[in-house]
């Protein structure tokens, strides 16, 4: 385990919603239940567009460097006023919040992202979190092996890139033996 595993858990679920459609309440329904988030919803339009809107800047903490991410870690754990605590429900066991219960949902996700971060930032780890490597996927990863050897986001995406690669070796094979042969 490299980070601990709320850590591990916040970073995924944010790189998960960079990528997720959200195309109404229900799917947002769907994802909270998938990542196992806790405390108080609306379900509705306003919550939705709220946690779109959250995504981007996600996305962005992807693409900076050190300072720029602490930068926008700051400032999402002073705009929401965040407030660490040491909870304990569900099986995760001991684990901080850092918003209240009934904070806003965007604003709750965007605090876990934010608390993740500062766990990648303090260990020096942020070359963990980077984009997938394969043409064509703009999706997010978060590399958890112990050597940070993952590159892409899925194993579709390796799938792919792999037996492009092969085709293309074998493309370039067998023109040079035609070409011998001649």
């Amino acid at each position: 385990m490299i980070f601990a595993p709320d850590t591990e858990l916040a970073l995924q679920a944010a790189a998960a919603l960079v990528q997720a459609e959200l195309p109404d309440p229900a799917s947002l329904d769907a994802f909270v239940d998938q990542w196992s988030w806790t405390g108080s919803r609306r379900r509705d339009e306003a919550e939705l567009q709220s946690v779109r809107e959250l995504r981007p800047r996600l996305r962005e903490l992807w693409a900076l460097d050190e300072e720029g991410v602490a930068e926008v870690v700051n400032a999402v754990l002073q705009q929401t006023g965040a407030l660490p605590q040491v909870v304990n429900h569900g099986t995760a066991g001991y684990h901080l919040h850092a918003t209240r219960p009934e904070a806003p949902l965007a604003d709750r996700m965007a605090v876990e992202a934010a608390m993740a971060l500062v766990d990648v930032l303090r260990q020096g780890e942020l070359r963990r979190l980077r984009g997938c490597a394969a043409p064509r996927c703009d999706h997010l990863l978060v590399d958890l092996t112990k050597n940070r050897s993952r590159r892409f986001c899925s194993d579709s995406c390796a799938n792919r890139t792999n037996v492009a690669a092969f085709r293309a070796r074998r493309t370039t094979v067998k023109g040079a033996r035609h070409d011998a042969v001649r």
